[in-house]
């Protein structure tokens, strides 16, 4: 599987509480697409919020984005880490 960094625009405001309930929105459905999501972060200042993933495709981390109602604006493979 391959990993995906993802970005979400205009989540300004976000709270820590609201951040963790889009994440388990994902987990809850994540599997339907052999989808892992493993971490999230943002910036409520910005209203940037970023998703770490492991997955097939980047069409298949979308998918699951947009099935729990917070489709990403960016998807980007990362192919090397350190």
């Amino acid at each position: 599987m391959a990993t995906f960094m993802d970005v979400h625009h205009g989540m300004t405001g976000i709270t820590a509480e609201q951040l963790a309930a889009a994440h388990r929105a994902d987990l809850a459905i994540e599997k339907e697409e052999n989808v892992h999501f493993k971490q999230a972060w943002a910036d409520p200042d910005s209203g940037v919020v970023y998703c770490l993933s492991e997955a097939p495709s980047m069409e298949a981390v979308q998918r699951i984005h947009e099935r729990a109602g917070h489709r990403a604006d960016e998807i980007h493979p990362v192919p090397l880490s350190v």
